[in-house]
């Protein structure tokens, strides 16, 4: 029986290692990044895997579990830059970094808990591709909402989908570790 809570947690302090030392490598440079500017990067990130899968082989030396790494951290930047907006500032106090970081992995956990309950672990027998999929679905609503200024009918909001992003990542993380 898996356990998906541990292994969850197992995957956000894999990609918070990263984000940790991408912070001390570049500072938080990416905070001067309007919430679409990361939507693109995320874009990128999915659009790398998605050919990846396709083609079955990459030129660059790295394979997608990096790409679904960027995923979940890119996610919760925006995440952050929702709240807190653009900065020019370069420098964000490590502690409070690692707050807002944890903070929001902590929401998509508790979404994902809350749905997982409901779908009973559906995204278990999904492919990983299809997961790469629904994350570029989710990209493509996000452009639409920012197109329409942030403005839905009776749609989720921009953070909704965000979250739905993270979470899909996380899955195919985790399901690319039982691999």
């Amino acid at each position: 029986m898996n356990n998906t809570a541990e292994q969850y947690d197992s995957i956000i302090t894999k990609c918070y290692d990263i984000f940790g030392q991408k912070s001390k490598d570049y500072g938080t440079a990416w905070r001067i990044l309007r919430t679409s500017s990361l939507t693109d990067q995320l874009y990128i990130k999915a659009k790398r895997i998605r050919t990846i899968e396709d083609n079955g082989m990459s030129k660059v030396d790295e394979g997608i579990v990096p790409e679904f790494i960027a995923i979940v951290n890119y996610s919760i930047m925006a995440l952050i830059q929702l709240e807190m907006g653009v900065s020019e500032e370069q420098h964000m106090d490590e502690e409070k970094l690692k707050k807002l970081f944890h903070h929001y992995a902590k929401v998509a956990k508790d979404l994902m808990m809350n749905k997982n309950h409901d779908y009973d672990e559906a995204w278990r027998t999904m492919r990983v591709s299809s997961l790469t999929d629904l994350i570029l679905q989710k990209i493509l609503r996000v452009k639409q909402i920012e197109s329409n200024k942030g403005k839905t009918l009776i749609s989720e909001g921009i953070d909704a989908n965000y979250l739905d992003m993270l979470n899909y990542a996380v899955f195919a993380l985790i399901k690319l570790e039982e691999q």
